[in-house]
């Protein structure tokens, strides 16, 4: 089984003093050749696991295999296996694209040639600009090149594409996919449920240091009790003595900055319902939509908190 896991991570935990536990038991077991993705609330200890899976911080207890290997044993080999980009990563103005490639790519035995890697992130035509010259989705698709220049097997990306226009993330979704077709494992964190959808074969939900639930996204849609969402708010904010998980076809309520999110299995049955309710009750209904359940509702179920939180 072991052979099969690009990371194994039994039991893990973080320690700091004088009592703050940032990872808690956290159990991990992530497949050869597919894109996982690492989804928390701030605060949940994904950064912190992402920075020993990394090699960078030293677990407090715990079993963690990367590639096969222990960081304890075989960290030089580990490092020539990776590929890392950091959520933010800063590069020096006056050097070129291509200066900056040829410069990583110095640093390994073997891996790819700075044009191919040039070329997989569409930065051919920039490889003579300054690192200051560069938008800030060009300034990323770098940083990602400096991870693919090893040739990883293993390749982490932490949030790669917060702040990116939305061009610039689809850019950076293509260089991920073609990377995971040619057999490279990525482990993804995300603050874009969309992206975990579009990208993710599997995710993991961390909160509180530890996780709480694994699946593919479909699989964890599938298992909220209700597939559909309705979204309302009244025209106070408020709903005064409506208790609305008594509602017909409501599985679930949450609170919402600006009204309410039931989790229905029946919509027919479950807005009629509301009406109902709201107009004996005397309140004026200012919005009501529908969607399908999605990730993003999955999450919040699951942790009470957005991602963001």
């Amino acid at each position: 089984m072991t052979t099969e896991l690009a990371i194994r991570c039994d039991g893990l935990v973080k320690r700091y003093p004088p009592d703050i536990e940032a990872v808690n038991g956290l159990d991990l077991h992530i497949r050869r050749g597919e894109c996982f993705g690492l989804l928390g609330p701030n605060g949940a200890g994904k950064t912190t696991t992402i920075e020993i899976l990394e090699g960078l911080l030293r677990p407090t207890a715990g079993h963690v295999e990367v590639l096969g290997r222990r960081w304890e044993q075989q960290a030089q080999e580990l490092r020539s296996r990776l590929g890392i980009t950091l959520q933010q990563t800063r590069l020096p103005d006056r050097l070129t694209v291509g200066e900056i490639v040829r410069l990583f790519r110095s640093f390994y035995s073997r891996g790819r040639e700075p044009g191919e890697v040039l070329h997989l992130v569409a930065l051919e035509d920039k490889r003579n600009a300054w690192y200051e010259k560069l938008s800030g989705g060009q300034q990323q698709r770098l940083a990602v090149a400096c991870a693919l220049v090893s040739d990883p097997e293993l390749l982490f990306l932490d949030e790669p594409t917060t702040g990116l226009d939305p061009q610039s993330r689809r850019q950076l979704w293509e260089v991920i996919i073609n990377m995971r077709a040619a057999g490279c494992t990525v482990l993804l964190t995300t603050h874009y449920m969309d992206e975990a959808q579009r990208l993710c074969d599997r995710v993991a939900i961390i909160d509180h240091g530890r996780v709480i639930a694994t699946g593919t996204p479909r699989e964890l849609i599938d298992r909220m009790t209700g597939q559909q969402v309705v979204e309302f708010a009244t025209a106070d904010n408020g709903i005064g003595d409506l208790n609305l998980l008594t509602l017909a076809g409501v599985t679930d309520v949450r609170r919402l900055e600006r009204g309410w999110a039931l989790t229905v299995n029946e919509v027919h049955v479950a807005i009629p319902a509301l009406l109902t309710a709201l107009t004996e009750n005397e309140l004026t209904l200012e919005h009501l939509s529908t969607h399908s359940a999605t990730l993003e509702d999955v999450f919040v179920s699951l942790t009470g908190r957005n991602l963001r939180e």
